[in-house]
């Protein structure tokens, strides 16, 4: 009898609690509007939280900076969506591959109208070039060419304020994945205060295709004891979503209702 009441409670044993922080202004994939956290990646991994119960997740929206502050600390557990920089994140560890992105360049048409725009980032060399505070989205090669001065770096916080200031001809290209600048793209389009103004952006370059992934801290000291485990039970529920399909379904139903 002592033996089954043993088994009783371990079987239901509480939920750890576990936060995970998300990149507050990414959209389509990782944002918030009107105080919530929305985006294809929060739908795929509350879908993949759902098939892991031994865990309670609680998802906290922060700038990506931020994010990627706690977990170089070893104060965060987990972030998404970060690539793969073993290099420039030591700090870091990955979980399997989530998604794929395709990095591209959008410029200002009246920007680079005498250039002629075929490799990245070679052709690009005297420009100024947008990307989010905290990304890593341009390759070496850019790293370099900002390192020598050849192209100039002009970084913002926010996807919005790189699409702006795009858009006014203050920077003259934006770095980032293809979905993302279009859909945001579309919602300043539809803004009373750019409806009427021709907006002209084209994009000009594929810089490369991303995986996506949660990044995990390896500074933690321990910390979190669950570690190994969880890590092991998202994979797994990751590649049971893509195997069924639900995680190409999760994508195609958000893009079609936003």
């Amino acid at each position: 009898m002592a033996l089954l009441t043993t088994c009783g409670l371990t079987a239901m044993a509480a939920p750890i609690d576990v936060s995970i922080y998300a990149d507050e202004d990414y959209p389509p994939y990782s944002y918030v509007e009107n105080g919530q956290l929305k985006g294809i990646y929060k739908e795929i991994l509350t879908g993949a939280f759902k098939k892991m119960p031994k865990y309670n997740v609680h998802l906290i929206p922060v700038p990506w900076k931020r994010g990627l502050s706690v977990l170089e600390t070893g104060e965060g557990f987990a972030l998404y969506p970060p690539y793969y920089r073993p290099t420039e994140r030591p700090y870091m560890q990955y979980s399997n591959p989530i998604f794929t992105e395709l990095v591209v360049v959008f410029c200002n048409e009246a920007a680079i109208a005498k250039k002629q725009l075929k490799m990245w980032p070679d052709d690009y060399f005297g420009l100024s070039i947008g990307m989010n505070s905290g990304f890593l989205s341009g390759g070496p090669k850019f790293d370099q060419a900002v390192k020598a001065k050849k192209v100039r770096l002009d970084s913002s916080a926010t996807s919005r304020s790189n699409l702006l200031k795009l858009l006014v001809g203050r920077i003259d290209c934006y770095v980032n994945d293809k979905l993302m600048i279009e859909s945001e793209y579309k919602k300043i389009k539809s803004e009373p205060n750019f409806a009427a103004r021709p907006l002209s952006i084209q994009e000009t370059s594929e810089v490369s295709t991303e995986l996506v992934f949660l990044g995990y801290t390896n500074r933690d000291g321990g910390r979190y004891a669950f570690k190994n485990d969880f890590i092991q039970e998202f994979n797994i529920a990751i590649a049971s979503m893509k195997q069924t399909g639900e995680i190409a379904k999760i994508t195609n139903s958000f893009l079609d209702n936003n």
